[in-house]
């Protein structure tokens, strides 16, 4: 088999890309990236990875990647637009406003739990992820009645699970 020049570029630009955010990678102390993406036409929008497992004190930083659209990324808290409490209650809300493409937001993560997120003008397209910080905390908010609250069924549907992330550390969507 031959391989082009442009296409050993290619398997090596993606292998570099795969190594950057390996799963000892996003465990380490470092910054944890999370691309907002689309397709050209924007019919599709995503959160890249869409599940991380992070460590107590570890900063996560969005950049939207996707030239055609804005984005947010909007913790699940009653102070953002009333949404149901989808974090630790003792954790700080945070909602990045609209990043324009090339912007880029951070919040560092204190507190142990799970913590879901969306994009405030994509919610409904399913743009959304799940950050859990050390370990899910017991008795958490995933146990409470009314945590779905009036998701729309896309959202929810493209959370990976509790489950998943702990066993993989980073998921992607798929």
């Amino acid at each position: 088999m031959m391989l082009t020049r442009r296409e050993i570029l290619g398997a090596g630009g993606g292998l570099a890309a795969a190594l950057s955010l390996s799963s000892s990678a996003v465990w380490a102390g470092e910054i944890v990236e999370i691309r907002m993406q689309g397709d050209e036409d924007g019919s599709h929008v995503w959160f890249d990875p869409i599940g991380i497992l992070i460590k107590p004190g570890q900063t996560v930083r969005w950049t939207n990647l996707n030239p055609g659209n804005s984005h947010t990324a909007t913790a699940y808290n009653p102070a953002n637009l009333g949404r149901p409490l989808r974090m630790p209650k003792a954790a700080k809300s945070w909602d990045s406003d609209y990043l324009l493409p090339n912007e880029s937001f951070s919040v560092t993560f204190t507190e142990q739990g799970v913590y879901d997120y969306y994009c405030i003008p994509h919610e409904h397209a399913g743009m959304v992820g799940r950050i859990i910080v050390g370990e899910p905390e017991a008795h958490g908010w995933p146990e409470l009645v009314g945590a779905n609250g009036d998701l729309p069924e896309a959202a929810l549907k493209a959370f990976p699970t509790v489950e998943e992330i702990m066993a993989k550390r980073i998921v992607r969507r798929a």
